[in-house]
């Protein structure tokens, strides 16, 4: 059972979530909240009683709300809850907020209007550890990047050196939004072997999660194909 916390400030939304969302048996809703200052209430409280009333697994978060918005809460909950993964859901004009979020911690992002299955899927994924970039927006929050007017780098770190050719491959396939199944397909490979990879290649860079590989990797994404050669 995947518990979850449902966090935006216009009741109309959490309502249309929960129903959705208990319409799985996999999905139990946990807790709402109209801010991210009363979500973290909630997780204090989960956590204190944590016997009667396990705290959630997965907080689906808002970005764009009154007195806490999203990406404060996410930074606070990463902090002091880090077993607990926060799931962004945005609008197509939200980039700056996805951006930090992401940064702070959360470990996906979607948007609102986003079908059920595709939203169970991305709850399911982000719960098992990955993380998940909502279709349309990866390259809209990488995009600034890609096409930023300041000279690339001319030099990978050290640390890349350590990269094996198989885990430079993988890196590069990261870099195009490509999940751990997608990868393994392109490269004729299991996929946990994939996995291991990932696993490997963050730990070497000394990067958080998957999007920090590909913000990584897209930043220096000539010299990677130049290597690849």
């Amino acid at each position: 059972m995947i518990r979850l916390l449902l966090v935006d400030d216009q009741i109309i939304i959490r309502q249309g979530l929960k129903s959705l969302l208990e319409s799985k048996p996999d999905f139990e809703i946990v807790g709402e909240a109209e801010n991210g200052k009363s979500a973290i209430s909630i997780l204090e409280r989960l956590a204190i009683a944590q016997v009667e009333a396990p705290k959630p697994d997965v907080v689906l978060m808002d970005v764009r709300m009154p007195i806490m918005d999203g990406v404060a809460a996410t930074e606070v909950i990463s902090q002091q809850f880090p077993d607990v993964k926060v799931l962004v859901l945005t609008t197509f004009d939200d980039d700056e907020y996805i951006s930090q979020a992401m940064r702070f911690g959360a470990r996906g992002y979607l948007l609102k209007d986003t079908p059920l299955e595709p939203l169970a899927s991305a709850i399911r994924s982000v719960h098992q550890g990955y993380t998940h970039l909502g279709s349309g927006l990866f390259e809209k929050v990488l995009s600034p990047l890609l096409h930023s007017t300041t000279p690339k780098p001319v030099n990978f770190p050290p640390e890349f050196a350590e990269l094996t050719p198989r885990e430079k491959e993988v890196l590069r396939l990261i870099a195009t939004g490509a999940n751990n199944r997608e990868i393994a397909k392109s490269l004729y490979i299991a996929e946990r072997t994939v996995k291991n990879h990932v696993t490997s290649i963050l730990s070497r860079l000394n990067l958080r999660d998957r999007t920090q590989a590909a913000i990584f990797a897209n930043s220096f994404v000539s010299l990677l194909d130049d290597s690849l050669k």
